[in-house]
């Protein structure tokens, strides 16, 4: 087969890794993969692999974008495409309009709770629709009641034992964030809703009773959420806490996560899915994170003590603290593994062969 996916860009974050580990698998199944995207630093690594990367900006959201359709049309005829796979909302309406006409099937993954229904309608237009989650699924279902059920296919993110081994531990020569003392980490973009609130809130409070706690936010800024962070770093000098570092966005997750006591996932709003939760778990880092969502789904799994109710830092706090004595300990994971993504994903395009 010839699969064509399409993502807005190749820069960082899981709808892109996913991107490229189903890409790799196609190869390796010997397979023609393509991804059509606006670039980005994730290209080489994607065409070493074996993959064939055509830049074209169907990410943006301008209707300048809509002029891609007949571009993409005639790719999709020339390169003889079986499969158009949109992972995003933009790419998905020009790949939705470019594949009529031609004999290629269309399929979407819809990896978020998204805001905008009608705008976000096209993720529910494929042949197939992937949901990264169960809670996706009752998302779509919810908000899209003519969306059939039965063309939705619940693939979890899977984690590779290999890149993330339970018990997993730095090299000597690693630099930890703050070595010698006991670590707390909330890896998340820096906004709002990621709460980063309740995180300094947290810190705040253990700083009497576990003053050799540090706490580090790990995560770009959103760059339309500039004034948040600036509003963070205001509240966190005005109530002096020296112990919360920005280490900003890092290539080192795995070392992270495993030199973390603690790892926290505070979302306000439900995940999706919450990759780095499960990322965590993986290493064999206990997590605690709040209960709703597509983390509430993977803690319920594979570590349901973990779960604390949404937005209650008293909990959140009573929790952390008796997690810093004694934490229970975190079983491998045997539930969300990517082999299994990547095989869900295959058969879901050989269902449309």
């Amino acid at each position: 087969m010839t699969i064509l996916q399409l993502v807005p860009h190749l820069e960082a974050g899981g709808v892109e890794r996913g991107t490229l580990e189903v890409a790799a698998e196609l190869v390796r199944r010997g397979h023609t993969s393509l991804v059509i995207s606006g670039g980005g630093r994730l290209v080489p690594e994607l065409t070493q692999a074996g993959s064939e990367h055509i830049t074209l900006p169907i990410g943006a959201k301008s209707p300048a974008t809509l002029r891609l359709v007949g571009k993409l049309r005639h790719i999709i005829r020339d390169r003889r495409v079986d499969i158009v796979h949109a992972r995003s909302r933009v790419p998905a309406w020009i790949g939705y309009w470019a594949c009529r006409g031609t004999p290629a099937r269309f399929v979407t993954t819809v990896h978020g709770l998204y805001t905008h229904p009608r705008y976000s309608a096209v993720m529910t237009r494929g042949e197939r629709v992937m949901a990264v989650s169960e809670t996706v699924r009752d998302y779509i279902l919810r908000t899209y009641p003519t969306c059939s059920p039965e063309k939705i296919r619940v693939i979890h993110h899977g984690i590779d034992p290999v890149e993330f081994p339970h018990g997993y531990r730095p090299p000597s020569d690693w630099s930890a964030p703050a070595p010698g003392r006991r670590l707390i980490t909330l890896p998340a973009r820096i906004t709002r809703w990621k709460g980063q609130t309740d995180f300094v809130e947290l810190m705040t409070r253990l700083r009497d009773t576990q003053p050799d706690v540090v706490g580090a936010l790990v995560g770009r800024t959103d760059p339309r959420r500039n004034r948040f962070e600036a509003e963070l770093r205001r509240t966190i000098a005005r109530r002096g806490l020296t112990n919360i570092l920005f280490l900003g966005h890092r290539t080192d997750m795995r070392e992270i996560y495993a030199a973390s006591r603690i790892v926290l996932s505070l979302s306000h709003d439900p995940e999706a899915f919450g990759r780095t939760t499960l990322e965590a778990l993986s290493i064999g880092t206990p997590v605690i994170g709040y209960d709703h969502g597509g983390v509430a789904e993977t803690l319920g799994a594979l570590y349901p003590v973990g779960r604390v109710p949404v937005g209650d830092v008293t909990a959140l706090t009573e929790r952390v603290s008796a997690f810093l004595q004694a934490p229970p300990p975190v079983p491998p994971n045997d539930k969300f593994l990517l082999r299994d993504t990547l095989a869900r994903t295959v058969a879901v395009y050989e269902e449309l062969r």
